[in-house]
């Protein structure tokens, strides 16, 4: 296998580099799929969740059965290592002291004849949350959602995620479940997961906002139920982009790409963009050479023939306008003086400053959510945080000499707009 490398400049982008810049958001076929499954257990409910339960998880289960019990959390709880017990408590608190120091603030101004504008911040009653458990149980994304809606302070958080074929949950992701926070977890995973907590079923009442990673399917059902439920982002499939200059480890490039393309999905992206050549054969070489090491070898080597590209610019100028352009889900900076350069990014989930600073520290313990666009989207949209969790109003307290001057302005364009009786609205309190 080759790896494949390009040159790039803003005025010869040539076709290899901007065709890998254009990956879909959402997979068609998966769309397709998803539409039939969500319109069944829309009209069907219960009874569509679980036919979907056993086609594509693999379990047979009753109603009763999709509830994860308190006995099973307490088995957990016996089942999970004492190294794995400290680590889980030491991400959950850096989760939570960063999204408790992110929360927005309620706030007031004052409006020039003495009322009051503003906004306040009131976190949803019933969110639900899903929590990928198929080619690797994301126990992490447990602590990068769960627990920004318990900071937030959602009361009910309930969580969907598969089971193995015998209809058991990985204990780790129960766990870690309990500790951040979950009031309720089933284990159904995939679209039938989705369809569920939007639509709601006579066993599972639907919630306002579903937020969490996904496969292809997962991202594909998030998209068709907006509308139904509100929505976080698109967090499908990883990529990563690495720009880097000749100062940069070779080693440390290589290992960071392939801590992404492991996942499993064969939709990955891997991006080094770099003006050292030098650099770009050794990344190659080092590719290979430690894919060949790893437990996921076959899932990295389908994202290494069709996911990764090596791009050589002329400057590092250049090249953060070529990850701009990418809009990776996570962007890493191993240049000289990488803090110059992180004012330069204009469209990444989440920037990684430094060669110590590498993109697994985000994966799993660093403090921002780990739940961050993909597909292009972060040139739309940002990454999970608690105000996510939490709906803002603004508010409007006039005094009369407020609505006295205003008055004038509220009839105007009452009059332009043809909507009389809302300045009637307004004149009518002078006059009774």
């Amino acid at each position: 296998m080759e790896i494949k490398i390009e040159k790039w400049a803003p005025d010869k982008p040539g076709s290899v580099v901007p065709s890998f810049l254009k990956r879909p958001a959402f997979d068609p076929v998966a769309e397709t799929t998803a539409r039939e499954a969500l319109e069944n257990i829309r009209l069907n409910g219960d009874i569509a969740v679980l036919k979907y339960v056993e086609d594509y998880d693999g379990v047979s289960l009753k109603l009763s059965d999709l509830r994860v019990t308190q006995a099973e959390l307490a088995e957990a709880r016996d089942t999970v290592d004492p190294q794995f017990r400290n680590a889980a408590r030491e991400v959950y608190k850096r989760v939570m002291t960063f999204s408790r120091a992110g929360m927005k603030k309620d706030w007031k101004i004052f409006s020039p004849k003495g009322g009051e504008l503003g906004e306040q911040f009131v976190p949803f009653d019933r969110v639900g949350v899903y929590i990928p458990g198929g080619q690797a149980p994301l126990v992490s994304s447990v602590f990068m959602t769960v627990t920004l809606a318990k900071v937030a302070g959602v009361q009910e958080i309930v969580v969907c995620t598969p089971s193995d074929s015998t209809g058991r949950v990985n204990p780790y992701i129960l766990f870690a479940l309990e500790m951040a926070g979950a009031t309720e977890i089933y284990r159904v995973g995939g679209i039938q997961a989705i369809g569920m907590m939007a639509y709601g079923t006579k066993t599972v009442r639907k919630v306002q906002k579903i937020v969490g990673p996904g496969g292809a399917y997962v991202t594909a059902a998030k998209k068709l139920v907006y509308g139904d439920v509100a929505l976080d982002l698109v967090a499908g499939p990883s990529e990563i982009a690495i720009l880097a200059d000749e100062t940069a480890p070779a080693e440390c490039v290589a290992a960071d790409l392939l801590s992404q393309a492991e996942h499993g999905t064969g939709h990955e992206k891997a991006l080094l963009v770099t003006n050292s050549t030098v650099l770009a054969n050794k990344v190659c070489d080092q590719l290979l050479k430690q894919a060949a090491t790893l437990g996921r070898k076959q899932a990295i080597l389908k994202v290494l023939e069709k996911g990764t590209l090596v791009v050589v610019v002329n400057t590092i100028g250049d090249g953060m306008e070529l990850c701009n352009q990418f809009a990776p889900e996570h962007l890493e900076i191993m240049v000289r003086e990488p803090r110059n350069w992180l004012r330069k990014v204009r469209a990444a989930g989440a920037v990684f400053v430094g060669v110590w600073t590498p993109e697994s520290a985000g994966d799993f313990v660093a403090g921002p959510s780990h739940v961050l666009p993909t597909g292009g989207t972060a040139s739309m949209y940002s990454g999970l945080t608690v105000d996510d969790f939490r709906r803002r109003t603004s508010f409007m307290a006039f005094t009369r000499a407020d609505l006295q001057e205003t008055l004038p302005v509220i009839e105007a364009f009452g009059r332009v707009e043809g909507l009389d009786a809302h300045a009637r609205a307004a004149r009518m309190r002078f006059e009774v």
